[in-house]
């Protein structure tokens, strides 16, 4: 059985600012205009205890990520790890609804543990958006939304790839491994 934190953000054409270098006495700049189009992301993270192998999966979308979404996610989820799931959630709706629907579907496909309301700090996958958006995007301000894709998409990509990055996701949450 794996484990599978899992969690959504939001990406803005609007940059994160960050603190920044500079020559003393030339302020850095980062232009940009008021954007308000964005990319919704759903990500998770994959521990297997057995193997203390972990992973990282994720997917973007141009709109609102609904219940429909998530389901479609899980089941893509289930396909690529194919083997039980406990699932670690928070309780946003669509969380419980595309849940509902998958366990009455294929109950054994998943086993489900919710965290508790208004503790984003312990479920592992923040650490792969503070990551995404405070470092790898940091004063980033891309031109369009597909610009802004890529970029979420190869940061995301990279990640998968940082075993040590995503352990230290853990340990931040507070979770032994």
């Amino acid at each position: 059985m794996s484990i599978a934190f899992l969690d959504e953000s939001g990406f803005m054409l609007q940059p994160f600012l960050s603190r920044s270098w500079a020559p003393k006495g030339k302020t850095p700049v980062v232009s940009c205009w008021q954007r308000h189009d964005r990319i919704s992301a759903i990500s998770a993270i994959t521990l297997a205890p057995r193997y203390e192998r972990f992973g990282l999966y994720f997917r973007l979308y141009d709109r609102n990520i609904t219940f429909q979404e998530v389901k479609d996610f899980l089941r893509q989820l289930h396909y690529i790890l194919r083997r039980k799931i406990l699932l670690v959630l928070d309780n946003y709706s669509a969380h419980k609804k595309a849940v509902r629907l998958l366990t009455q579907e294929h109950p054994d496909w998943f086993e489900v543990e919710w965290l508790p309301g208004y503790a984003p700090d312990l479920n592992p996958v923040e650490g792969v958006w503070g990551h995404t958006k405070c470092a790898d995007l940091a004063n980033f301000s891309p031109e369009d939304v597909s610009e802004l894709g890529v970029a979420v998409s190869e940061s995301l990509g990279s990640l998968r790839h940082r075993a040590d990055l995503l352990r230290s996701f853990f340990k931040c949450a507070g979770l032994e491994i």
